[in-house]
């Protein structure tokens, strides 16, 4: 097309037809323009294009990893539960010491030294540029706060942590049920949140403690009294703010889902 633009401005040009010339030469410069314009929209749909299909990669791994943290923070939910009806049960031997049962005592101050702690699949989308790539404004809002709706949960699961290792089980050894917790734990803890059955796993003969305290002195100390009622505290509070982060993920997964094709 541009060549017979350019015969024709050739043809004008020796019959001295300026102005005939000058519209042809401008014809030919419009599509010169157009062809430029028309390239670049082309490459302008291919980069889009690949924008969108790797938008489509960051939401699947997304969808995947956010049902990895739902699936992860309900078992912390259901540990933390069984660590505060633990709790209550102690409580209630200590109301009456002289009914306590050791071997109960024993079970359910193990499942007081559960790590509750919340790991979630954590990711760096603005790092990597793919938040950009991400065409709904809410989402990349709450991808965004993601990192500091979890700070709160792990603040308190920090702190509960630390008293279990610096507080409840010194006292614990000092007491001289260490051994005894130890076997329960490796032999007899049985939980839903555990991969496996007490009953297929290989028993560890640890044993009991050779010199053992009875369910009364344990249900008397007041030190490990005032330990269940913090575990009572701080988990619950913990499952508190869980339960934001759980209705944080369910929104985010709903939008996920909503933009995948």
């Amino acid at each position: 097309m541009i060549s017979v633009f350019r015969r024709i401005r050739q043809s004008l040009l020796g019959q001295n037809r300026f102005q005939r010339y000058f519209i042809y030469g401008f014809g030919e410069i419009l599509l010169v323009v157009i062809g430029i314009l028309i390239a670049l929209q082309i490459d302008n749909w291919n980069e889009l294009r690949k924008e969108r299909e790797i938008e489509q990669e960051v939401l699947l791994q997304l969808q995947e990893d956010f049902r990895s943290n739902l699936e992860q923070l309900n078992q912390k939910i259901q540990m933390r539960n069984e660590i505060i009806g633990s709790s209550l049960y102690i409580l209630k031997a200590t109301d009456y010491p002289e009914t306590a049962n050791r071997d109960s005592l024993i079970a359910r101050f193990s499942i007081l030294l559960v790590d509750p702690t919340f790991d979630p699949i954590e990711f760096d989308l603005s790092s990597t540029g793919n938040l950009r790539l991400l065409s709904y404004n809410k989402l990349k809002r709450l991808l965004s706060n993601w990192t500091s709706d979890i700070v709160a949960v792990q603040e308190i699961e920090q702190n509960w942590s630390d008293i279990v290792n610096e507080q409840l089980q010194p006292e614990l050894n000092e007491l001289g049920v260490a051994r005894d917790l130890a076997n329960f734990f490796a032999n007899d803890l049985q939980a839903d949140w555990q991969l496996e059955e007490a009953s297929q796993r290989k028993r560890i003969p640890i044993g009991a403690a050779r010199d053992p305290v009875s369910a009364t002195q344990i249900a008397e100390s007041k030190v490990l009294e005032s330990l269940v009622s913090m575990a009572i505290t701080y988990n619950n509070a913990a499952n508190i703010q869980a339960e934001t982060v759980r209705k944080r993920i369910e929104e985010i997964l709903a939008l996920i889902e909503a933009e995948i094709h």
